[in-house]
């Protein structure tokens, strides 16, 4: 099983601003390059300088997020059923939900709003997929077999054209919107570099409560932006990306709640913590998002 993490772990370190775009694109970089397949002479990991700096810089970003997020946990239940409801509660009571932004998206914004908010999305694109696959080594049978059920729908069945990372792909290509580091905001990538970094850190159940909660949370905001997107005349094969995730994430939340969350907490009560804790950091990390676009586009 994976190792049950108190507030996480670092060493001292410079305090930093969570959101300055610059540590954050240099993260984001180093975090690419973590995932990315390499040979392992391209990089000495115990001697490098810079990867060093990262690697700190990266867990004293977790430790800054998981503390807050810690703060707002003393009255997570234990107990798998209570931990369930308290969940599902957050898709209504969590930080950032019921944002104005999306309904504006649906009825208001021009086409060069909606395109600068969906370059954000892109250049934000943490990989789900990858997350999930990551997130699942180790566990028990049960919520590991919902997690690989999950997985499956994210690389569309078996069928190569309904592969979700190609659908952001194709839309991206469609509708010519650059996703680059460089584009994003400082909180698109922190969100980024959040969820990344969870896994890569093997931060397991933070990792699992995130992931369980967009699932929980996006099909209202997603609907909203393909409905925007129709508005604007863009076309449905770029939109279908947004158009799945309204009404497949639907189940994919029933089940994660059901077949991960549930189970996890009935075997290791003590993971309770350690799942809401997670789902808060990715919460909060939304809302700072959400904050900054509304800023940005003209709303506040």
């Amino acid at each position: 099983m994976p190792t049950l993490l108190a507030p996480l772990e670092i060493v001292p370190h410079q305090p930093l601003v969570t959101m300055d775009v610059d540590l954050h694109r240099r993260l984001a970089y180093h975090l690419r390059a973590r995932l990315a397949p390499r040979l392992d002479a391209e990089v000495d990991w115990l001697h490098d300088s810079r990867e060093a700096e990262d690697v700190a810089d990266l867990r004293h970003f977790l430790h800054t997020e998981d503390v807050e997020a810690t703060r707002r946990c003393a009255a997570v239940p234990a107990d798998a059923d209570g931990f369930v409801a308290w969940f599902e509660n957050l898709k209504s009571s969590g930080p950032g939900q019921g944002d104005v932004l999306f309904p504006w998206l649906e009825f208001e914004a021009d086409e060069e709003a909606m395109r600068w908010f969906l370059r954000q999305e892109l250049a934000g694109e943490a990989g789900f997929d990858d997350l999930v696959a990551l997130a699942l080594v180790r566990l028990p049978a049960r919520p590991k077999m919902e997690m690989a059920r999950n997985l499956w729908d994210e690389f569309g069945r078996g069928n190569p054209d309904g592969v979700h990372g190609t659908l952001l792909t194709r839309m991206a290509n469609e509708l010519h919107l650059s996703c680059s580091i460089e584009d994003a905001t400082g909180e698109a990538l922190a969100l980024s570099n959040l969820m990344v970094g969870l896994a890569v850190e093997r931060h397991a159940y933070q990792s699992i409560g995130a992931l369980g909660v967009i699932e929980l949370t996006a099909p209202g905001r997603v609907a909203c932006v393909a409905r925007g997107m129709r508005r604007l005349g863009m076309p449905a094969t770029s939109r279908r990306y947004y158009d799945l995730h309204a009404t497949l994430d639907i189940e994919h939340s029933r089940r994660w709640n059901a077949e991960v969350l549930h189970p996890l907490v009935e075997r290791t009560p003590a993971t309770s913590q350690l799942l809401a804790r997670g789902a808060l950091m990715r919460l909060e990390a939304g809302r700072r998002c959400f904050a900054r676009y509304r800023r940005v586009l003209g709303l506040n």
